[in-house]
């Protein structure tokens, strides 16, 4: 097995487009396990943990881009404030070992529907930024990254580059159900983000479909019903739980039952969104 070392995005580009079958590193907090398994047995790994253009963030145009080499650990510590959904997520990763060296980018690059950040980068409207040294960049929003179960729309010369996300408008929740409260694989996970300004609600839904996905027909529901002025309807508030439930297409598996998973992310829904809904009521009361 070949082990690439790239310094520079550059390189790295070099590397990925003459080996596409190198699997990348960033972290290695998924891939090095599968390996250690044998899972997994790549021709050559791809080390991007040296190039410190993936460990920067910054705000441009009103939209943070944040590297693909940024930790949990500082999403948490610099950029809880205004991406707050993605910061609960992040707390929920592994240990505070995992949250030192895993970041999104490589959530994103496994595309596992477990992973714990896919879930508000959807209901944020996350884009991802990837890049090939032969095509240059691509922007693809977080609904058309995943493809299939660990499969991305990355194309085998690309890489993760960084992703970007606006800063919330509105509170976001991050919910997630494990067989224990810490370093646990999701048995289903859900985030909601209100977008006050557009009179809609952002979801999305982890480790109960093939890929992360959004709960759309609920979506266009609350933007068609909800007044952004009241409180939440009971009637209103079941319903959505009940469209959040129904977008999921859960599989029985060690971790738990389809029909567990299926009833979970509709009490995850209303939860999540009874949270941010009082939140955003007592900021317009301040």
């Amino acid at each position: 097995m070949d082990f690439l070392r790239p310094t520079t995005w550059e390189e790295a580009l070099a590397a990925k487009a003459e080996q596409p079958e190198a699997v990348p590193i960033q972290g290695g907090t998924d891939v090095m396990v599968e390996i250690n398994f044998d899972v997994r047995r790549p021709p050559a790994l791809l080390d991007l943990n040296q190039v410190a253009e993936l460990r920067e963030w910054s705000l441009e145009d009103g939209t943070y881009r944040v590297g693909a080499g940024v930790p949990y650990v500082r999403i948490i510590e610099e950029l809880g404030g205004p991406l707050p959904g993605l910061a609960q997520a992040s707390r929920t990763v592994g240990s505070p070992q995992i949250r030192n060296r895993g970041s999104v980018g490589g959530n994103l690059g496994a595309a596992s529907p477990a992973g714990d950040s896919h879930p508000p980068l959807l209901a944020a409207d996350a884009v991802v930024e990837v890049e090939s040294r032969a095509r240059g960049v691509r922007m693809i929003p977080a609904s058309g990254f995943y493809l299939g179960v660990k499969r991305s729309a990355l194309q085998p010369d690309e890489l993760i580059r960084a992703f970007h996300h606006k800063p919330a408008t509105g509170p976001q929740y991050f919910s997630k159900v494990g067989t224990r409260n810490a370093m646990v694989i999701a048995v289903c996970s859900f985030a909601v983000a209100l977008h006050p300004d557009e009179r809609r609600v952002g979801t999305g839904i982890g480790s109960a479909a093939p890929t992360p996905r959004r709960a759309v027909e609920a979506e266009e529901f609350l933007r068609a019903e909800l007044d952004w002025d009241a409180p939440l309807a009971p009637a209103l508030l079941r319903r959505f739980a009940e469209l959040c439930s129904q977008a999921a297409s859960p599989i029985d598996d060690v971790r738990g039952t389809a029909g567990y998973r299926r009833h979970a992310i509709g009490v995850m829904a209303r939860r999540t969104l009874t949270w941010a809904w009082n939140d955003y009521l007592g900021r317009r009361a301040a």
